[in-house]
């Protein structure tokens, strides 16, 4: 075996040995994501074994595609390979870039796995969008261990390119051999057909695909069997965001009728109700409170083992919890745009708040006439260029922001939670003591990397492993102790707003909207009524609850689906203004919707995409890539598609959820003011 393995061109056995060095580095990426960061309900070695051997292909297709450059090299110069000084210059700076660039992209996926549980794709663009670059950077400093990860890089690299030093080394002093055409013909083509098979990847008809990996229902699975970098190559699109005016004519007629329009046109595209005003309702002060990474999941008000909220349990219990409350995708700019906007942020790879033609929009903040308006938040608003959402859409908002505060910044956010919420009830204070009443956007935000938590008053603690219950705390979700603190200082920190607002004399004339963003990454749980975590709705079903003392009953829990969309009409008819909804969402309290109420939301699902409705009972889903649809009863196997067997329903759906979806597309770019 010796003697056939020195028998082959050294130039050949160059490219065999690259192809397994580029192989192994992957392989090495994928047994640290197995062994660290792997996630699943599914416990089958079967499916794990055929998830491993999906990866394994990948990996090699990768590690082929990029030797191409050096068996081109080595075929064509042969012998010249190892005595040409231009070549082997080029073929180490090739080297180099290559193992380096793999190398970064590797662990840039190990991050975004362990921070959002997805694998690589286009949609972290939008870290890097201008202006943002510094803040993001801050918050992978303060969050992760980087001069320790730079100086293990640099050692892990450093030996990588000694390994390759001494294999070029190796290979250029051993004797060349001299081959005549007809063998050096046969090399080639075995060579070629060598590197096309493993490119191919598939004993079938076709090529193997990235879909092949989505053989189950679990993302985690799924994750397990794609190579990310191809992932991401595969699903990167230069096509901008954009809409048909064909497609959004033939369903609007659905979305019409179900937003009850008052003058209904398919030509004009007018999604216009007029909602008069109630001069029985008071006028009292709106704070919506925006509370970050906080899905139902988590919160002591869904059954969560470890009950970590009692402050925000508290609240819903003495006024109304929107048990069945979701935001339209999973991203905080998203559901800043969403809310203010009223209009789903579909946008692909960046946010409609970094688009300028989707911000200028008819909104209902803007209405609230004689209502000061207020967006407080404790970082800047150069963040996801939210700015713009507001000074653009609202007249005479004034924004509060880093810079503007007497405290200090806590880490890469701005200042603390605390901080923000005491120095903004000095704003709101200010405010009601004039009599004038005011609407207010409040932005919360340690719950997230890093996980920064003060004292507050002083009376906070963080809790240790030793301090709980092990045994719930495997159950409830969580990934960390990080994570349940910080949760539990959101908590705190609701308490303290409505402590400072009994203090500050606003507590009674104010009616406080509570929501979250979007959810946290969870390990499996399932406590929950739903399989959420198995559907991959549980990212955007979040905890939402309204309270306000003497105007909001206590005790009430309604679950009709609600939406982060329908925040705004909901406050609006609360105090009774006069406004003109040219948006998507309806008001949570409308009695009339109790039936027939459908939440838009996107997806993803085995790294595949979806937009869909849920309902009371149904849940339609749409395949973005695929087209493929379908139909789950939620009342009886939520996993089961029953399209065939409820086609009528299915239809109906179908119609409605292009029809939001068609009517999104349009509207952000046609919903000027």
């Amino acid at each position: 075996m010796q003697n056939f393995w020195k028998n082959i061109p050294r130039y050949i056995r160059y490219v065999v040995v690259q192809t397994l060095y580029l192989f192994l580095l992957m392989v090495l990426f994928r047994a640290i994501f197995y062994l660290f960061f792997f996630k699943s309900t599914i416990t089958s070695s079967a499916v794990i074994t055929k998830a491993w051997y999906l990866g394994l292909k990948f990996d090699l297709r990768l590690a082929l595609i990029l030797v191409i450059p050096i068996a081109l090299m080595a075929v064509i110069a042969r012998n010249r390979f190892f005595t040409s000084k231009v070549i082997r210059n080029i073929n180490r700076t090739y080297v180099f870039i290559v193992f380096t660039v793999l190398t970064l992209l590797f662990i840039l996926d190990l991050g975004h796995y362990d921070y959002l549980g997805l694998r690589l794709d286009p949609s972290i663009l939008r870290f890097l969008a201008k202006g943002e670059r510094a803040d993001n950077a801050r918050m992978v400093w303060q969050s992760y261990p980087v001069v320790r990860g730079f100086l293990g890089l640099f050692v892990f690299l450093y030996l990588v390119f000694r390994l390759q030093r001494r294999t070029w080394n190796h290979l250029s002093a051993e004797p060349p051999v001299y081959l005549r055409n007809w063998p050096f013909t046969g090399y080639v083509t075995g060579l070629t057909l060598l590197i096309a098979a493993g490119i191919y990847g598939n004993f079938a008809y076709f090529p193997l695909r990235w879909s092949q990996a989505m053989f189950t229902r679990d993302n985690g699975v799924t994750s397990l069997g794609l190579n990310p970098i191809l992932y991401f190559v595969s699903n990167f699109s230069v096509q901008g965001d954009t809409y048909d005016i064909n497609l959004t004519k033939k369903y609007y007629p659905y979305i019409a009728e179900y937003l009850k329009v008052d003058k209904p046109d398919a030509e004009k595209l007018d999604y216009r109700r007029t909602v008069p005003a109630d001069s029985t309702k008071p006028k009292l002060n709106v704070i919506l409170v925006m509370l970050e990474s906080t899905g139902a999941a988590p919160t002591s008000m869904y059954n969560n083992p470890m009950q970590a909220t009692p402050n925000m349990k508290r609240l819903a219990d003495s006024g109304i919890l929107f048990k069945n409350f979701y935001v339209p995708a999973i991203s905080t700019a998203k559901t800043v745009f969403g809310v203010t906007t009223g209009l789903p942020d579909i946008t692909a790879v960046k946010t409609a708040s970094r688009h300028p033609k989707m911000l200028d929009q008819r909104i209902i903040m803007d209405q609230f006439k004689g209502y000061e308006k207020l967006y407080l938040l404790g970082g800047s608003t150069n963040w996801a260029n939210i700015r713009a959402v507001f000074t653009n859409n609202v007249e005479g908002i004034n924004i509060h922001e880093e810079g503007m505060y007497k405290s200090g910044k806590a880490d890469v956010w701005g200042i603390s939670d605390y901080d923000l919420i005491t120095e903004a009830s000095e704003i709101f204070k200010a405010s009601n003591d004039q009599k004038k009443p005011f609407v207010a956007f409040l932005q919360l935000a340690d719950n997230h990397p890093p996980y920064t938590t003060t004292s507050g008053a002083g009376d906070f603690k963080k809790v240790k492993e030793k301090d709980i219950d092990m045994e719930k705390f495997k159950k409830s979700g969580f990934v960390s102790i990080d994570q349940f603190n910080a949760l539990r200082y959101e908590d705190y920190n609701v308490g303290h707003l409505i402590d400072m607002a009994r203090k500050d004399g606003y507590l009674n004339n104010t009616v406080f909207m509570f929501f979250g963003d979007h959810n946290c990454i969870l390990n499996p749980y399932s406590f929950m009524p739903l399989p959420e975590y198995e559907l991959a709705t549980g990212g955007v079903h979040v905890t939402a609850f309204m309270y306000s003392p003497g105007h909001v009953a206590p005790q009430q829990v309604i679950n009709t689906p609600g939406s982060l969309l329908d925040v705004y009409p909901t406050m609006a008819s609360m105090v009774g203004i006069p406004y003109n909804n040219y948006t998507l969402g309806t008001n949570l309290l409308d009695s009339t919707r109790v039936n027939d109420k459908y939440v838009f939301i996107t997806y993803l699902r085995n790294q595949q995409p979806y937009y869909a409705l849920i309902g009371d009972r149904y849940l339609y889903e749409i395949n973005l890539v695929t087209a493929a649809t379908a139909l789950y009863d939620l009342q009886a196997d939520p996993t089961k598609n029953i399209q065939a067997q409820q086609p009528d329903t299915a239809k109906n759906l179908d119609n409605l959820t292009r029809g939001f979806y068609e009517s999104t597309r349009y509207l952000m770019f046609n919903n000027k003011k």
